[in-house]
């Protein structure tokens, strides 16, 4: 459940931390090196089948958005069978129906973003020009205003025909990517010639997909993938029975795979006959063929997060960025304990690049997270959903407005938490996310100062102090500290904790007063320090140049130690 923290302002409802459930399942991928026969068999079992997948989607899409019993998916599997094979046509129609599902999830999606747009405009239309009525602020000018009239009406057009698309149940769906598509019409744009886009559209429209079966030899009867030399062999549709090289309508390759990454589980798997799914695909820029291979994982019972805290673990509090990944170690007290880390992303440049340096630097935090002894890794439950609707009502204007909305919008918060999951999981790590709420603000006011004393060889930034934020979060804790919280060397500090509770008087009235940094010990104490002059030990004397006593807390200490729960 989430709770609200109460100030004099209305906050927002914190959700409760969560752990982020393991991967579904594992997919793996291995080139596959033909011959010259192979691809000609490949290309054409590929555009067969994906004439008739194709027709099988329209078809699907005119039956509209119905139950599953009136799919007519045994209807339409049957009339496929006679052209293909019994587990091609399964295939077929189990791939319609999960690409209708998604599109008509995509077209809610644009619907709900294309509303809260519109919601956002219509409330700054109804505030005069420069004016302010309670939080909604108008538009600047006549100009600007005339211009928001104009995108209004536009997205309410949009919105319009998705509402039109989702009460017919048929969403508007381009096998083989609407962006190519339109990339036709402009090859010079597109740095393509009509030759290599036509290459790229129909290696895109080729349907070479055979769904596992537990029991299959393999685990799948289709495409089969011998463990012990690595052959693939598949199974000819019915009209092209003609081309097969080995028995019972099954053409074999000469080109052989070995799975190299997770080959253990695959081996398990497939010597199991456990059902595992095999994709081949083409890439045309390359001219290069790929063998996929997929299956579905258990479902383990991970440690929830209110457990962590009493296991005594600590966490790697991670804040993403823009531009670099912001981390820190917090404890199960929830105090920041060693140096504030910054692991550059330059998340730019083609998208293969861009993935690869986001493996790389989710790589590197779960290499500090085994080395600082930590169970999982925390994270903020980012969406920016709304942010990316409404972003130029929201976020604003001018060039600062629109760098800080590119900035957002560049910022790779679904494929981070997809990769981080499935990394972090197979290295025994979990990963726990919190609400994003606050933990900036709250994190630079709070734990940017206390870090940067903490540490003297890091600049510690208020994303240093977001990660605090967000760890102390993940384990349930406040973010906000108490008042002048002790120093983390409670005895040499200088000042002492404003609101912790004093010691009481004795009976007898002789009560002693509260002793503080500048109060002189009593008893045998031989201790030299600024406050103890003692005869025994003199006071030095101060050399110039030389630093002067350390009022701060020391390095590698907890920073300034907060409230422990």
């Amino acid at each position: 459940m989430g709770r609200r923290q109460s100030t004099g302002k209305g906050l927002r409802t914190i959700v409760a931390p969560f752990t982020v459930a393991a991967p579904a399942g594992a997919r793996i991928r291995d080139r596959l090196r033909l011959s010259e026969r192979d691809v000609e068999v490949l290309t054409a079992v590929g555009r067969h089948l994906g004439r008739h997948a194709r027709a099988d989607l329209a078809e699907r899409i005119r039956i509209g958005d119905v139950k599953a019993p009136r799919n007519q998916r045994a209807e339409r599997k049957r009339r496929l069978t006679a052209l293909s094979s019994s587990r091609w046509a399964g295939a077929m129609t189990r791939t319609s129906e999960d690409q209708y599902q998604l599109s008509l999830r995509s077209l809610h999606d644009e619907r709900a973003g294309l509303r809260r747009a519109i919601a956002t405009i219509s409330k700054r239309l109804t505030v005069a020009c420069g004016k302010r009525q309670g939080r909604v602020r108008g538009y600047a000018d006549q100009d600007e205003r005339w211009q928001k009239q104009r995108r209004l009406q536009v997205l309410t057009a949009r919105l319009a025909r998705v509402e039109d698309h989702i009460d017919k149940g048929r969403p508007a769906i381009t096998v083989g990517g609407r962006r190519l598509a339109k990339a036709r019409h402009n090859l010079t744009d597109a740095k393509l010639t009509e030759r290599q886009w036509r290459r790229r559209w129909e290696a895109r429209r080729m349907f070479l997909t055979a769904d596992g079966e537990t029991g299959a030899p393999f685990g799948n009867y289709t495409i089969t993938v011998d463990p012990g030399d690595g052959t693939v062999t598949i199974v000819l549709p019915e009209p092209l029975r003609h081309l097969a090289n080995a028995p019972r309508g099954r053409y074999r390759l000469t080109g052989t795979v070995r799975f190299h990454h997770r080959r253990d589980q695959w081996l398990d798997r497939v010597q199991a006959n456990r059902a595992v799914r095999y994709d081949i695909t083409h890439h045309s820029d390359r001219d290069r063929w790929y063998l996929d291979a997929s299956w579905s994982a258990d479902t383990p019972t991970l440690l929830p997060p209110d457990q962590l805290a009493t296991s005594w673990s600590r966490l790697l509090s991670v804040d993403l960025n823009g531009d670099h990944l912001a981390a820190c170690v917090v404890d199960a007290c929830g105090n920041p304990i060693g140096e504030p880390i910054t692991i550059p992303t330059a998340l730019s440049g083609p998208a293969p690049q861009r993935d690869g340096r986001l493996r790389q630097a989710i790589s590197e935090l779960i290499r500090l997270a085994h080395q600082h002894g930590c169970a999982g890794i925390a994270i903020e439950n980012l969406g920016f959903d709304d942010a990316r609707a409404t972003g130029r009502e929201t976020m604003g204007r001018g060039k600062r407005g629109k760098t800080f909305r590119r900035t957002v919008a560049g910022i790779p918060t679904a494929r981070f938490r997809e990769r981080l999951r499935g990394m972090a999981y197979h290295r025994g790590l979990l990963v726990v996310a919190v609400d994003p709420a606050y933990t900036s603000k709250w994190g630079s006011q709070h734990w940017q100062r206390p870090l940067q004393q903490q540490t003297k060889l890091t600049t510690a930034t208020r994303h240093h102090g977001a990660a605090v934020a967000i760890g102390r979060r993940a384990f349930g804790h406040g973010i906000r500290r108490r008042p002048g919280v002790t120093a983390g060397h409670q005895r040499m500090a200088a000042r002492r904790a404003t609101g912790q509770t004093a010691s009481c008087p004795s009976a007898q009235g002789a009560a002693t007063p509260l002793r503080t940094a500048g109060t002189p010990a009593g008893g045998g104490k031989t201790y030299r320090g600024p406050s103890d002059q003692l005869a025994l030990f003199p006071a030095p004397k101060t050399v110039r140049g030389a630093p002067g006593p350390s009022l701060g807390p020391v390095r590698g200490d907890a920073a300034n130690a907060g409230q422990l729960h």
